[in-house]
Order: C-alpha cells, then structure tokens, then sequence
C-alpha cells in the first residue's frame, strides 16, 4: 500500500467521505462568506487549509508532534464554531479583522490542527521507510477532494443566488449559523465523550 494511488485514494476518500462530516462542515462553513465573483479567494483559502494540515502531517508523519485524539475531536468543533462566528460578524466589513489575508492565516492555522485528525489514519498507512511520496499523493487526494467540495458548494449557492435570486448575506447567516449549530453538538459530544 505505498503506490502513488493508493495515497492519493485515500487522501480522496478522507475528505469525500460522509462520515468525515467534521472536515466537510468546516469547508463549507469557511466558503460561505465568499460570494461566486471572489471565487479565486476561495480557492486561496482552500489550498491555504491544505498547506496547514499538510504541515501536521509531515510532522506527524515524522513523529515531531504528538496527537491526542479527544483533544482535537473538541479543537476541530471549535474552529468550526469560530469560523461561522467570523462569517457573520465580519461580514461585508471592511477593516482590520476583516481582511482577506487574516481569514487565510485562520484557514491556515486551522488546517494544522485538522491535520491532526489526518494524521492517524495517514501513519496507519505508511510502512516503508519514503514519506516524500505518500505525503504528496495524500494531500494531493485530500486538496482534490476538497476542490470537488467546493465545486459542489458553488453550484448550489449560484442556483440560490442565480436561479432563486437569494441574498448571499441570508445564504452566509444560514451556513455559517448551521455549521456553528452543528459543530456545537459535534463540541458537547466530544467533550461528554458520547
């Protein structure tokens, strides 16, 4: 299990896969205050979230870091509750806080505390010696998967403010209001351990 596909399957799989609901809930709450027309920054802010987990992997991978899997169950709620709370306060601002670059650094910072869920399942894959390789098809698979995401995400918000001629700024409440609602039941399950 150490060809090129195999990893980047995985990588896909990893972020496709329905039961990774966690990772799917915060690509979509972090999209959902960009508008069809600032699609280059949501591709920005996509990759921005890969190179983060993709430099948790690298030091997982290298045994740099632990991971303690019931602390990052409740951090990855968290960024996602943070992230729908910056949506909706900063929305359609303009001023230090609501700077592009900022949301960036936050996708970046909170793609290395994702990449910590990554980790474990990406190092029970690995048994040879080469990280190099497995690590680029992996993230390769993941950025792929979230592209396709994002893909999907776009399509339904341009019918909404399109086809049904809906206000983005009700679209950006909604989304970010249920991502914060939905990752504030992932939050309490994690930490009453249910």
């Amino acid at each position: 299990m150490n060809d090129f596909s195999t990893f980047f399957a995985s990588g896909w799989e990893h972020i496709v896969d329905l039961n990774a609901y966690d990772h799917l809930l915060f690509v979509m709450t972090l999209c959902a205050a960009f508008k069809l027309s600032e699609w280059k920054q949501i591709l920005i802010i996509i990759t921005a979230f890969t190179i983060g987990h993709s430099g948790t992997l690298i030091l997982s991978a290298l045994d740099l870091i632990p991971a303690n899997p019931r602390v990052v169950e409740s951090l990855i709620p968290f960024t996602i509750m943070i992230t729908a709370v910056v949506n909706v306060v900063n929305y359609g601002k303009v001023g230090r806080f609501s700077d592009t670059r900022i949301k960036y650094t936050i996708a970046l910072v909170f793609g290395l505390i994702h990449g910590l869920a990554f980790a474990s399942g990406f190092k029970f894959m690995l048994f040879g010696d080469s990280v190099v390789l497995p690590l680029f098809a992996f993230n390769l698979g993941i950025e792929v998967g979230q592209l396709f995401i994002v893909l999907l995400f776009t399509t339904i918000l341009w019918l909404y403010t399109t086809v049904i001629k809906g206000e983005h700024s009700k679209w950006n409440l909604f989304i970010s209001g249920a991502g914060f609602g939905i990752a504030a039941t992932f939050l309490v399950d994690a930490l009453t351990g249910a």
